[in-house]
């Protein structure tokens, strides 16, 4: 055996915390695969064993054959007559295996080349069924890492002895990473694969933010503050609904912590997304009105057998309640399990165009003019007739958009208007 398997076997061994008895394994596989390309018909040979003496660095080739009378002896690779078996053993009986030493000479210089690849390969499988034993239970776990490399649109993450997969699905997509950086990621699975175990990662997974209030907020880790629900859109926004059964805790205050200190450091974490922390509440209406903090809500209607909540607002709290591209209403509906739904509260608006129709339908009998005009009149200021015969007419002429002699006819019709009352109370 040559130094550089001596040294590969103590690399292994040592760097990788593979056992001796693995890589000692695979490089007898290794050997075997070996003799079987450089032995013409050893193809042939069903069982084949090594044995490596690491200590005197000597390799021998055993095949186990079949002990067959000597009139059935017909397969050669495989079988030994029972007259040429009973000189090696002379107690040797029919269809008991014998093991016949079959090594080349020469074999272990020029078999350590050939079996080098298949060696490494073999070794390669041992560290990936190392790191599925050893990561398998940690799916749902926060590690840390190093950006090694990377795979087209995948990040590859140095953990240390192993190394883990970002995929580009699950990554934050306002994050830039670079070679060297260091950063924090949650497991999402160690898949075991024919190509090999695989650790997949993510730092968009809702549940990275669940780990990381675990981890900062000593209340949620003993169960004391209970996180009810998640619902993020990665790089942008979270929501986050807690409830404790104390009623002498704040669960939002116990997460927020002092000065704010606990959710900044997950802020810090998430690259400053944007975190909401809001009560949770079994009762749909005032959950809603929690989760669409800080609009005011106007109405609430529950569609209990579809899910669906309707909500009207009024159109200052609008943008707020649906928020950024629909954000905050998203949010709302993945972190209640419901659709929420939000509208203007047209009620306003609609008693407005109710008063104004009737003030210009008034108007207009008054002037005897036609109701466009009417209302035009009334919304340029024009509520009453004693108004319009105060405004001049080339202002009037404008906001009716007609001629300056048609509005010359409606100030007059006003005035009229106006002589008339005033003389018919005079009378």
């Amino acid at each position: 055996m040559t130094n550089d398997i001596v040294a590969l076997i103590d690399f292994y061994e040592r760097e990788k915390e593979l056992e001796r008895e693995r890589v000692i394994e695979a490089l007898e596989f290794a050997f075997i695969s070996a003799y079987r390309k450089m032995v013409p018909g050893a193809d042939k040979i069903e069982k084949l064993r090594a044995e490596i003496d690491t200590k005197k660095g000597e390799t021998k080739i055993f095949a186990s054959l079949l002990v067959v009378a000597d009139d059935d002896h017909v397969d050669k690779f495989n079988e030994v007559p029972l007259a040429v078996a009973l000189r090696r053993d002379a107690e040797v009986q029919i269809d008991s295996e014998l093991d016949f030493n079959v090594t080349p000479k020469n074999f272990g210089r020029i078999a350590i080349q050939t079996a080098k690849q298949t060696m490494m390969q073999r070794l390669r499988m041992a560290e990936k069924e190392m790191i599925y034993e050893e990561f398998k239970d940690r799916a749902g776990d926060i590690v840390s890492g190093t950006v090694r490399r990377f795979e087209k649109s995948d990040v590859l993450i140095d953990l240390g002895k192993f190394e883990g997969r970002m995929p580009s699905r699950e990554k934050v997509q306002t994050e830039d990473y670079n070679i060297g950086d260091r950063i924090r990621a949650y497991v999402v699975a160690v898949e075991n694969e024919a190509r090999g175990p695989e650790i997949i990662l993510s730092r968009s997974h809702p549940n990275f933010v669940r780990r990381l209030f675990e981890a900062e907020v000593s209340e949620i880790a003993d169960r004391t503050v209970e996180l009810k629900g998640v619902a993020r859109e990665a790089g942008y926004r979270t929501k986050v609904a807690v409830f404790s059964e104390d009623s002498n805790i704040d669960p939002v205050g116990a997460c927020v912590g002092l000065r704010g200190s606990r959710v900044k450091n997950i802020v810090r974490e998430l690259n400053n997304e944007k975190v909401d922390i809001i009560h949770w509440n079994d009762d749909p209406k005032e959950f809603v009105l929690e989760a669409l903090k800080p609009a005011q809500v106007r109405s609430i209607e529950l569609d209990e057998e579809e899910k669906i909540i309707h909500i009207t607002v009024d159109e200052e709290d609008l943008s707020k309640a649906i928020g950024r591209r629909g954000q905050n209403a998203r949010l709302a509906s993945r972190l209640m399990g419901w659709d929420v739904q939000v509208r203007k509260d047209e009620s306003k608006k609609e008693q407005y165009e109710a008063k104004v129709a009737s003030a210009s339908e008034h108007l207009a009998d008054q002037l005897q003019i036609e109701a466009e005009l009417a209302e035009k009149l009334f919304m340029a200021g024009g509520a009453t007739p004693e108004v319009i015969v105060g405004m001049p007419t080339d202002y009037i002429a404008s906001a009716l958009g007609v001629a300056e002699e048609q509005a010359q006819v409606i100030f007059e019709k006003a005035q009229v208007y106006v002589s008339g009352g005033a003389g018919a109370t005079a009378e």
